[in-house]
């Protein structure tokens, strides 16, 4: 029984990632039994463990969910900089996660709007930790913060597709890849250092939204 039981969790997991790697290839309109051939089992296991596509595409939503959060999360906390090495050297296992992002904002609709808005939330979760931690700096509209990281992260890999062969299939190894050669660094930079080496502009806004900028003491 508890061999079964196993067997069970193993081809659930199993048809979960294919559906991912199949999703991020192909979209969504990918037909259950394409991706009951990428997790080698039969299109009836397929429904057998998740009943439809639709629920099936629901798991892998709540799947990516708890990936990101899971190494974000060890990342904002962590103190020691061979974590983060660790997870930088793994980058390119997160290629399956990272496609089926993407066609789901490229998809757009309710569910696309439905797994930005959650990766927001998310977002907001572990920068608090963060913030907790010491790690993060706090900030006055943390909601909008987590919203413009989200989607300023999902936008420069977005131009990163688009600029690069954008008939060609997409290699979503090759496009992480790229995005840490391209990106990291100044990422970094801005988010350890900034970019201004004044406030004008951010006292000039808080000005005009009315809230006046703190006196310095």
């Amino acid at each position: 029984m508890r061999s079964a039981s196993r067997d069970d969790l193993n081809a659930r997991a199993r048809i979960r990632d294919a559906a991912l790697t199949r999703f991020g290839k192909d979209g969504f309109g990918v037909s259950v039994r394409a991706i009951a051939e990428e997790a080698g089992v039969s299109p009836g296991l397929v429904i057998h463990h998740f009943g439809s596509k639709d629920k099936l595409r629901a798991v892998c939503d709540e799947h990516v969910r708890q990936v990101i959060t899971d190494t974000k999360t060890a990342s904002v906390v962590s103190h020691d900089p061979q974590g983060f090495l660790h997870t930088m050297s793994r980058y390119e296992e997160y290629a399956g996660v990272l496609g089926y992002i993407i066609r789901s904002i490229q998809s757009g609709g309710e569910l696309g709007r439905h797994l930005f808005e959650m990766m927001v939330v998310d977002a907001e979760g572990y920068l608090a930790r963060g913030v907790e931690e010491g790690t993060i700096r706090p900030s006055r509209e943390p909601e909008k913060r987590a919203r413009w990281l989200a989607a300023n992260s999902i936008g420069s890999i977005l131009v990163l597709i688009s600029t690069s062969r954008p008939d060609a299939e997409i290699d979503f190894q090759r496009v992480l890849r790229d995005w840490q050669r391209e990106y990291m660094l100044p990422a970094l930079e801005m988010f350890t250092e900034g970019l201004l080496t004044e406030r004008t502009m951010l006292d000039a806004y808080l000005l005009y939204l009315g809230d006046p900028p703190e006196e310095s003491h």
